[in-house]
């Protein structure tokens, strides 16, 4: 009876398919073998289909119904190498990724014809250029990590790689990436994973990223630990050490690596036991105040022997980054360096929630950092690194113009070794080896083919930077500031970055006189000793409120 309802014909067909075509291989040659035992799998599908019960549109439409689920798997290489537009950025586009492979490979990275974006269109962007360019004759820009309590200050790329830890990258892409950064004589930021043999191998400059978890520095029970610090962060090869108090991918939020996937390799690395879960806090447990923060720094850079040391996070409630700078003026004591990770960056694995609404993007976080640091008197002591979605020298120009000394990239990297974003990077799947721990597909990442490209990505990414502060007459990246871009509001509406975000003056947040809503609400709500505010917020808006209706008040009546 099923057969006789519409939605069952491809199963009846392959019903009938079987049925004669097996004595027809029986009767007339084994030939017959290629529709037999085709129909005849099908068929057997279609009747498990009929029976199970988890799939409906299985069960209603047996054979056919399966169509859906293989055009689903497979929907995202259809979008991305038939459907999407060379310029739509989700999370890179296809001219982005071009962009890269075209410098990492080394290939011609020129455009003919004419821009494919639309001028015209809102957000659209550009430098502007000088009447009378400069020639840079050296593109290898670099700027001095190190305030005076340093005794080993690092001379830094202004493009470097940013935080991926061994264990959410493979073996070899942690050895591609390193031996890159050797080869282009730039920095290669750890993650929060720990120290790996990998990482060491190349002898590449690194930035050791520790988080919550304290991989490479932890005790017994988890616990920071000044021995197993010691033992690592006086390594020659490490330059600097970074504590992550957050992500830009998934900020607030800790993880978990499951026992099944703590290797030896990665238990090496990070100072824990294999086969055991592997528990990254969401807070961390040395230090539990912005004071005490500034005291954990100091204490860091003297156990490294005076190694830069500094802060990476991702800006949530501003009163805790306000907290973190008045904790800075109360001790005298300041981070070498500041990281900012807007919350477009990218990760592993992150609930969607987090990736999609938790975290602000870069450039309101980057402006925020960077005048708050002008507006305390305390920008000239601490140099800070910006990272989100930057892959080309105008993403480079931008991030600098709004406050960056310099700029960090994952993903752009990762196209360099290979990566097609594939976006299985949860899955332990990843077609090109990058992120995954299965020794076979890491194994297509030939790592001496790709360490030279990491190195070429990074070459001619400043080579484009140094010809677009040419074109401005701009000798050196820390010369570039907002008014240097523009960017386009509505079709008739254009604005430079420095009116979108405006600039403070040197030592003005600390006068108590306020002209911007955001310091003059939150401001006040910071302290030195607490991470919480004094006060909710929802009170100092509804004061600034009361404020302003009084002070309009004269005016109103007078009219």
């Amino acid at each position: 009876m099923h057969f006789l309802i519409p939605r069952h014909a491809v199963l009846a067909l392959t019903f009938l398919g079987t049925l004669i075509s097996w004595p027809l291989a029986v009767s007339q040659g084994l030939i017959w073998l290629w529709l037999a035992i085709p129909c005849t799998a099908l068929f057997i599908l279609g009747v498990y289909d009929l029976i199970q019960t988890r799939r409906a549109i299985r069960r209603n439409y047996p054979v056919l119904g399966n169509l859906r689920f293989l055009f689903e798997l497979i929907r995202p290489e259809i979008r991305q190498y038939f459907l999407e537009d060379d310029t739509n950025a989700a999370p890179f586009s296809r001219a982005q990724r071009s962009l890269v492979y075209q410098r990492a490979k080394q290939e011609i990275d020129k455009r003919p014809f004419g821009t494919q974006r639309d001028v015209y269109g809102d957000g659209y962007e550009w430098i502007n250029h000088s009447m009378a360019p400069i020639h840079i004759a050296d593109s290898d820009f670099r700027i001095s990590v190190g305030g005076a309590d340093c005794t080993q200050p690092y001379s830094m790329s202004v493009l470097n790689i940013s935080a991926m830890s061994f264990g959410a990258l493979s073996a070899n892409a942690i050895l591609a990436l390193n031996d890159g950064a050797r080869l282009g004589n730039f920095a290669h930021d750890t993650g929060e994973g720990g120290i790996s043999a990998h990482h060491k191998k190349a002898g590449g400059a690194l930035i050791w990223n520790i988080g919550s978890g304290y991989f490479g520095c932890r005790d017994e029970r988890g616990n920071f630990s000044e021995e197993a610090f010691t033992r690592n962060a006086t390594l020659p090869q490490v330059k600097m050490i970074e504590i992550k108090l957050s992500q830009g991918a998934k900020p607030g939020h800790g993880g978990i690596l499951p026992g099944a996937k703590v290797t030896i390799e990665i238990a090496e690395a990070r100072g824990v036991q294999p086969g055991q879960d592997c528990n990254s806090p969401a807070m961390h447990s040395a230090f539990d105040s912005p004071i005490s923060l500034m005291h954990f720094i100091a204490k860091l850079r003297r156990l490294s022997g005076g190694k830069p040391v500094g802060i990476k996070f991702c800006v949530g409630h501003p009163w805790e980054w306000f907290a973190i700078v008045k904790a800075m003026l109360e001790t005298n004591i300041t981070p070498d360096f500041v990281v900012v990770d807007g919350g477009e960056g990218g990760t592993g694995a992150a609930p969607v929630e987090f990736t999609d609404h938790v975290g602000t993007p870069l450039r309101e976080a980057l402006r925020l950092v960077h005048n708050t640091l002008v507006g305390t008197g305390l920008r000239e002591r601490v140099k800070v690194g910006a990272s989100g979605k930057i892959i080309s020298g105008f993403d480079m120009a931008r991030t600098l113009a709004l406050g960056a000394d310099w700029c960090n990239a994952a993903r752009g990297f990762m196209f360099a070794i290979g990566c097609i974003q594939a976006q299985a990077c949860h899955t332990d799947k990843c077609p090109t080896g990058v992120a995954t721990q299965d020794p076979l597909r890491q194994r297509a990442l030939v790592v001496p083919d790709k360490a030279p490209r990491v190195a070429n990505f990074h070459r001619n990414t400043l080579k484009a930077l140094a010809e677009l502060l040419s074109a401005a007459g701009i000798q050196h990246p820390a010369a570039l500031r907002p008014h240097h871009i523009a960017q386009r509001i509505s079709s008739s509406e254009v604005r430079l970055l420095s009116a979108a975000y405006p600039e403070l003056r040197p030592g003005e947040l600390l006068t108590g006189v306020f002209r911007h809503t955001i310091y003059r609400a939150a401001w006040p709500m910071a302290r030195a000793d607490s991470f919480a505010p004094t006060y909710d917020l929802g009170d100092a808006l509804s004061r600034m409120h009361a404020e302003a209706v009084e002070a309009a008040a004269p005016a109103m009546a007078h009219q």
